[in-house]
């Protein structure tokens, strides 16, 4: 059955009328000026909405139009923008900005998408929603709420923004070009969220079919969510677990709501942990610490009980080092790994390639009785699309020849990276380095996988990175299983 896209807009029209307004459009109810709306939407790029509100009138205060934004220094626009996502690198866009007005558009913002992606960190999605917010004139923006609610709805089935944007050109009637945006927006911060969407309280539930979503869990209703039997898993190295207890780590473990969760790095023995951490509601904690205090380690908290515990690999080279923790289940072995680092100078390379072969012969083992599903911190970005300066990082560890030969044989060997099953982009990471302001640049390396075997693939319903998630140097990732 078509999906009643007319209808359902209709009624989400009305629901997002008393959500909070995504920042673009307030903006653009406050003023006309296609110079702020511009502006505003490249400040709201991988930032808050409250965080870009703030930024914004700052930088207007100063720069109220692009004579004053001319006059300001690159030095002075990141003082002014900070602490929005890649502040450093939106200065420089927003210093360049003025002189390419002048040198080609006669100091005026263009009204179509094309010229608009001449502008310095004006990708499609921003020319979009500076056509439709600025200017009134049709034009699809396509952001990652867009992009996800249109699929979850099944109205098109695309893996990418951009495809979405052209699906809907081709699809999405005229009318709602304008409004699409917006609406979607606004809808998916306040109620159908990437993660634990509230589906127990939407207003269009009974129209929507849930496609790849995993509902937030609502205790005491009774109520089972219709997920057509997908498990949610989530691994995350978090760099010490009892750190990030401090940066909220129950919280954040409620809001994911995930079937399994893989640790690695935990840096702690259980009697280090705290009982909050040991009896967290609605899940069964599984622990292996290295014997080494406050060295590496890996835990599993899991919600269903496994119908068996494997501590190790049953190698004594390794095990003492706490890294591989595996739960069996009916229909599958779950390995959480953490992967050693070959370290500087490449002086660990010869025990790291040990430790992988003697895994990937474990997982091959596990592999021939049911389905495998191997997570963690793997400590290698595997091509060049992996890292940000893959030239630079050819000698360097995680990024060694010897390292990604091995995730070659590793493939080889019949296992699945299953993020790039859905997502082919660069500047997908899992890790940034504490320098830098590495993170707000997105310098990164993608090392966290999850994998699955061959004969597996095609129980994989979805895989992400959730690059909002802060906490640790490294972010979750999220493999959808049925």
């Amino acid at each position: 059955m078509d999906f009643p896209l007319s209808e359902v807009l209709q009624i989400l029209s009305t629901e997002v009328a008393g959500y909070a307004v995504p920042i673009v459009d307030l903006i653009a109810v406050q003023t006309k000026d296609p110079y702020k709306v511009l502006v505003a939407t490249i400040l709201s790029a991988r930032t808050k909405d409250e965080t870009t509100a703030k930024a914004a009138a700052r930088l207007f205060k100063e720069a109220p139009d692009l004579v004053g934004l001319a006059a300001l220094s690159e030095e002075h626009l990141a003082r002014l923008i900070f602490p929005v996502g890649f502040y450093k690198n939106k200065a420089g866009f927003l210093a360049r900005l003025p002189g390419v007005l002048a040198s080609e558009f006669d100091n005026r913002i263009p009204d179509a998408v094309e010229p608009l992606t001449r502008l310095p960190g004006v990708g499609r999605k921003t020319a979009n929603l500076v056509v439709a917010v600025a200017f009134k004139k049709p034009a699809i923006c396509v952001d990652t709420h867009v992009h996800r609610i249109m699929n979850i709805w099944g109205y098109v089935a695309t893996k990418t923004p951009l495809e979405t944007e052209m699906a809907l050109r081709e699809k999405l009637p005229p009318q709602y070009w304008l409004t699409i945006n917006s609406t979607l927006v606004a809808f998916g911060q306040g109620t159908c969220r990437p993660v634990a969407p509230h589906c127990d309280r939407c207003v269009i539930a009974k129209h929507c079919p849930q496609i790849g979503v995993r509902p937030r869990k609502v205790v005491g209703t009774g109520k089972k969510p219709n997920t057509d039997s997908m498990r949610k898993f989530v691994s995350w190295n978090v760099n010490g677990l009892r750190a990030l207890e401090k940066k909220g780590f129950v919280e954040i473990l409620a809001d994911l709501n995930a079937d399994l969760v893989a640790l690695q790095e935990i840096k702690a023995m259980p009697d280090q942990l705290s009982e909050t951490l040991k009896n967290i509601p609605g899940y069964i904690p599984y622990w292996f610490s290295a014997q080494k205090k406050g060295y590496a380690g890996v835990a599993t908290y899991s919600k269903e009980q496994p119908l068996s515990v494997i501590y190790g690999i049953d190698h004594k080279d390794h095990d003492y080092e706490g890294r591989v923790l595996t739960l069996e289940f009916a229909d599958f072995f779950f390995i959480n790994a953490y992967f050693p680092n070959a370290q500087h100078g490449l002086l660990r390379m010869d025990y790291k390639l040990r430790f992988n072969n003697d895994l990937l012969a474990f997982a091959k083992t596990l592999a021939t009785k049911k389905s495998v599903v191997i997570c963690g911190d793997f400590n290698v970005a595997h091509k060049e699309i992996d890292l940000t300066n893959p030239k630079q990082n050819e000698k360097n560890p995680g990024y060694a020849p010897e390292e990604r030969a091995w995730m070659d044989h590793f493939v080889e060997a019949g296992f699945v990276d299953t993020f790039r099953m859905f997502n082919q982009e660069p500047d997908q990471y899992t890790w940034w380095s504490y320098r830098f302001n590495a993170r707000t640049r997105n310098i990164g390396w993608r090392i966290d996988y999850f994998c699955v075997d061959q004969k597996s693939k095609k129980r994989v319903t979805e895989a992400a990175i959730l690059g909002d998630i802060l906490g640790s140097d490294h972010c979750p990732i999220l493999l959808g299983f049925r």
